[in-house]
């Protein structure tokens, strides 16, 4: 059985994905892509490439741990690491952007950078990057366990002793 919506209020509406899981949902007259305070998924407009970035920058901070580098290769090196932070500003939302801005400091142009200033620089920007993943892990966590809550919320709700599945082949199942 459905609760009708009263009078002026909106009906909830919520998708269940192929497993069963709530993949979207939210409170009457709000879609469900808004949120009071935005998810840090929705900050990063192109995970792949800020991984891909990420893989990079690691790798880099590796190589210049196990060598040491000449001129040329610190030179060099400083730009690989203006380049990626342009990189991964385009793949993020602007409040991210400006924290990223706000702790990398940029490297002069006319001097060429120590070794210990190029690894500052990319541990520095490897760190923030491995926080900014363990936020998306942690948020995508909390959104899974909320749709399963709300699952079985749902599930609790049925008259006892009907499953999904079997108003389903009746014909007289609810639609979610």
């Amino acid at each position: 059985m459905t609760q009708q919506p009263e009078q002026g209020e909106h009906p909830r509406v919520v998708v269940v994905g192929p497993e069963g899981m709530a993949v979207a949902g939210g409170e009457p007259g709000k879609r469900p892509d808004q949120d009071d305070d935005e998810s840090i998924t929705d900050l990063v407009n192109q995970p792949a490439k800020v991984m891909r970035i990420g893989s990079m920058i690691r790798q880099l901070l590796e190589e210049v741990r196990s060598a040491p580098l000449d001129e040329a290769g610190r030179n060099r090196l400083k730009e690989i690491h203006r380049s990626s932070i342009r990189e991964l500003e385009s793949g993020l939302a602007p409040e991210l952007v400006e924290e990223l801005e706000r702790i990398s400091l940029p490297f002069s142009d006319s001097e060429v950078p120590s070794e210990s200033e190029l690894r500052i620089a990319q541990a520095q920007l490897v760190g923030w990057l491995e926080g900014l993943f363990h936020g998306i892990q942690t948020a995508l966590v909390a959104q899974q366990m909320a749709a399963r809550a709300q699952l079985e919320h749902m599930r609790r709700a049925l008259p006892a002793g009907q499953h999904p599945s079997q108003e389903a082949r009746s014909g007289s199942g609810m639609y979610l």
